[in-house]
């Protein structure tokens, strides 16, 4: 069995959603309130254990689902396009991959916009200096406006790991003294 393939048919059934959610937002003139449901979407999935369980659990029904993510959307005050994808997803037992549709309509909007989205793991939190002296760095290399993902990891000990597209660029310690490991062996 082919294990990359349920997270390309996740990815797949995401692209499609969130090439017809973008599309409604974009024809009704809301895609700014689409970005603010993504981030509210964005800190639940992140935040809330509970969210989590009831857009990845099969114990609940399709109406428990439909009814609860209904509830979930009002209570956010997402628009009534996100809700109603919502509602559509939880009847299709499709939840499962809304964190794929977040991920997939970010990425559409960031590039109708002409910016990309570097995510930025370091081993504390950057300042709000640092952050913008970042994003300006790199949106001179890349040519395109840079918005940060930022997310910490006290485990690279210091320094940063920085992924804009599929180039990654890993200065953390951690790496240096992976690195300083292997060549160790190597010698001995």
């Amino acid at each position: 069995m082919d294990v990359s393939e349920p997270a390309s048919i996740s990815t797949s059934i995401a692209a499609r959603y969130a090439t017809a959610v973008y599309e409604i937002a974009k024809d009704g003139n809301a895609v700014d309130s689409l970005e603010t449901d993504l981030g509210a979407l964005k800190t639940a999935l992140s935040e809330s254990e509970d969210f989590r369980a009831l857009i990845h659990s099969p114990i609940y029904s399709r109406d428990e689902q439909g009814a609860a993510i209904s509830a979930i959307a009002a209570k956010m005050g997402l628009s009534d396009t996100m809700g109603n994808t919502l509602a559509l997803m939880a009847q299709n037992r499709r939840l499962f991959v809304l964190p794929q549709l977040v991920t997939t309509l970010r990425d559409i909007i960031a590039a109708e916009k002409g910016e990309v989205t570097a995510e930025v793991t370091s081993a504390k939190a950057l300042t709000n200096t640092q952050a913008e002296k970042l994003a300006k760095t790199l949106t001179a290399s890349t040519g395109k406006t840079v918005t940060l993902d930022a997310t910490v990891d006290e485990s690279l000990i210091g320094g940063l790991i920085v992924k804009v597209g599929s180039r990654m660029v890993d200065t953390s310690i951690r790496a240096k003294l992976n690195s300083l490991q292997n060549a160790m062996k190597e010698v001995g």
